[in-house]
């Protein structure tokens, strides 16, 4: 849920709460109090990060953009929620040309858990890819070697493969 709707459920639920309560119906009252509190505790520790994520995949760079703007303090998300939140933010500051919010993005992302190998794999490869583009040519070995020690996809192993090659004609 986005902000707006998700007040709008937590306005219709009180008014539920307290005709619940002054109807007597305590047991009721307990359930709808337990669901605005999830609701409220979502607000913060989940935010809007799945319906971005959505959005991400869709390539709707733009209604990313606006869904994680509604996230007023991402140190408050949960840490697998938190490293989604980075890399969208990191992959949205590439498309706008800013590759030194991208960097911090993705420096935060790298150091946040990720599921899977290949989550991961694409952060340090952004990171890569940022350290070659602004011709900081000592870092990109490092990120390419925390990349290698992780389980990549063939179309990882491609992309690091170029960025080596890349990196072969600058030295």
């Amino acid at each position: 849920m986005n902000t707006r709707v998700r007040m709008i459920v937590i306005g219709i639920a009180v008014a539920f709460l307290l005709y619940a309560i002054y109807a007597q119906h305590y047991n009721i009252a307990v359930y709808i109090a337990g669901g605005v509190g999830y609701l409220v505790w979502s607000h913060f520790r989940e935010g809007t990060v799945f319906l971005a994520t959505q959005a991400f995949h869709k390539q709707d760079y733009e209604k990313t953009k606006n869904l994680l703007a509604e996230i007023k303090n991402p140190d408050q998300l949960r840490k697998g929620r938190r490293g989604y939140y980075e890399f969208m933010m990191g992959n949205i500051a590439l498309k706008e040309e800013d590759v030194d919010k991208a960097e911090y993005h993705f420096q935060l992302a790298s150091r946040l858990p990720w599921k899977r190998d290949t989550e991961k794999a694409f952060v340090l490869i952004n990171l890569a890819n940022i350290a070659l583009r602004k011709k900081n040519y000592e870092r990109v070995p490092v990120y390419l070697d925390l990349v290698k020690k992780l389980k990549l996809t063939e179309r990882q192993h491609s992309i690091v493969e170029k960025i080596e090659i890349e990196l072969n004609k600058q030295s």
